[in-house]
């Protein structure tokens, strides 16, 4: 796996495979990416200097674009990760999620469709589409139990609703046409450069302006929460060795009620942080989101088993270190909060 196409790759997840894949010297990178308002150019700064990496500015819709892109680059690998992925987003405007999520899909697979067929041999054979979901397509569990790869798709939002039609599209184009589509599904990401709409960074940064620290319903909806490193090298393992057709489960194994991350958000501050302290003082109930999936949990084991994965990152050392990203780089989010989201409620659906 010597050439890869990242799409998505400006973004939090997508941008973590990239450092990862290019940490390998003999790896090219070229990253598909339309720089919507959640991908910041200082993200991959660091990576310009390598040989290895290439930046398009396109549009996974753009079908005609896709397909030159892909001829162009001749790739071992895809990674799927372009998608739009705010679920309260999805719920005041579900339009953009339905175009990226599901046509933009259509078109990588299209695109990679196209140009694998043209491959034939060993090249064929070592070809990988990965295609990256959520375990949100899934919908809630009760008090009880895990995701598994043979889980009932159930979604809830605009947001789990486009990704699970995706996901769909995908194992589709593995059985009808043979593509070697790779699908996975994962649990709440965490980690440094993540945009801050979502409950980390978002606690952080407005605990740190000493904002209020919204927390939707009682506080206590639970999600499995996953290092975006670990998941980074998950991926680079389906790419490497996982089977064509089969699903990949990855989680954590971390799971916390939302008001527990915000309560562990504001220890963390009030230690590094004191001037707004006790930041407990600013955790603020607010309206529910519509649709609000009570609790999320993944089984890794099949990934575990078949291709040697586990997760290595401590989840409340990997959160501390979260942190500390955030009060090192304010460099990189003080201009996201500066142009634009400055930590304002969305998903009213109104």
């Amino acid at each position: 796996m010597k050439r890869c196409v990242v799409t998505g790759g400006v973004g939090f997840i997508g941008s973590a495979l990239c450092h990862l894949l290019l940490s390998d010297p003999e790896t090219e990178v070229t990253v598909i990416d339309r720089m919507t308002y959640a991908a910041n150019p200082a993200t991959l700064e660091s990576l310009k200097t390598k040989t290895g990496f290439r930046h398009i500015k396109a549009d996974v819709c753009d079908a005609a674009r896709m397909h030159e892109i892909m001829a162009g680059v001749a790739p071992d690998a895809v990674f799927h990760l372009a998608a739009e992925t705010h679920v309260d987003r999805s719920i005041d405007g579900p339009a953009d999620f339905i175009s990226t999520n599901l046509v933009g899909t259509y078109a990588m697979l299209e695109a990679a469709r196209n140009y694998w067929v043209g491959l034939g041999g060993a090249a064929g054979d070592v070809f990988r589409f990965v295609h990256v979901s959520t375990d949100e397509v899934f919908g809630a569990l009760g008090a009880e139990g895990v995701f598994t790869e043979t889980s009932r798709y159930d979604p809830s939002s605009p947001y789990s609703a486009s990704k699970a039609g995706a996901d769909h599209l995908a194992r589709a184009w593995q059985r009808t046409y043979g593509l070697p589509v790779v699908v996975s599904n994962c649990s709440n990401n965490y980690g440094p450069r993540q945009f801050p709409e979502k409950l980390i960074p978002l606690m952080i940064l407005n605990a740190l302006e000493g904002k209020p620290l919204p927390v939707y319903g009682n506080g206590l909806n639970v999600r499995d929460w996953l290092h975006v490193e670990d998941h980074a090298r998950a991926l680079r393992l389906m790419a490497q060795r996982g089977v064509p057709g089969e699903v990949y489960c990855v989680g954590g194994g971390a799971e916390r009620t939302n008001l527990q991350i915000v309560q562990e958000v504001c220890r963390i501050l009030d230690a590094r942080r004191p001037a707004h302290a006790p930041h407990e003082a600013l955790i603020e109930f607010v309206e529910d989101r519509p649709a609000h999936d009570f609790r999320y949990a993944i089984d890794p084991a099949k990934i575990s088993r078949e291709l040697g994965w586990s997760p290595t990152q401590d989840f409340e050392a990997g959160l501390e270190a979260t942190v500390d990203w955030y009060l090192a780089n304010e460099d990189w989010w003080h201009p996201e909060r500066e142009r634009g989201y400055q930590g304002q409620r969305l998903g009213r659906g109104r």
